[in-house]
């Protein structure tokens, strides 16, 4: 189901785990900016709604969302982080650059995931234009880091 057919900040909240105790990592992409501080500020504040401590949420920046993939793994690598939320926008531009980013990123941060045995989180933007970033960072269509941070509290039921 695409985006323009749901809100990404409505979920399903049954059966959540406690997370009170937990440490979570967001991964917060620079390029972009004006949409990628929107989506942390709703990974943030679901992290916090949901029963995070905010001194168990670790931000850290990396400079686009190409490097958001090895920002991730140092901090799945560490023993305090249960999960890592990497939050990035990559809009459509006249080559295709997005399209190789956008793929490079999504088999980085899976690949993270499966070697560190930890949820590492896909908050990662991937519209034609500006207008649509903004409408899934706050927007018409809700918050992806809503949905992303939402995503990790969920898959650590699994851990």
């Amino acid at each position: 189901m695409s985006s323009t057919d749901k809100n990404l900040s409505e979920f399903s909240t049954n059966d959540l785990p406690d997370i009170s105790g937990r440490t979570f990592a967001i991964v917060v992409a620079e390029w972009n900016h004006e949409v990628t501080e929107k989506l942390f500020d709703g990974a943030y504040q679901t992290l916090v709604d949901y029963g995070a401590k905010p001194e168990n949420i670790i931000r850290a920046n990396v400079p686009g969302s190409y490097e958001l993939s090895f920002g991730a793994q140092v901090f799945a690598r560490k023993q305090n982080v249960d999960a890592v939320i990497a939050l990035g926008c990559v809009i459509q531009g006249e080559t295709k650059h997005n399209d190789y980013i956008n793929h490079a990123v999504a088999q980085g941060l899976t690949q993270v995931s499966l070697e560190c045995h930890k949820p590492v989180v896909f908050g990662v933007l991937t519209p034609n234009t500006q207008e649509q970033a903004l409408d899934r960072a706050g927007g018409k269509h809700g918050n992806k880091g809503d949905e992303a941070a939402m995503t990790a509290i969920k898959m650590l039921k699994l851990v």
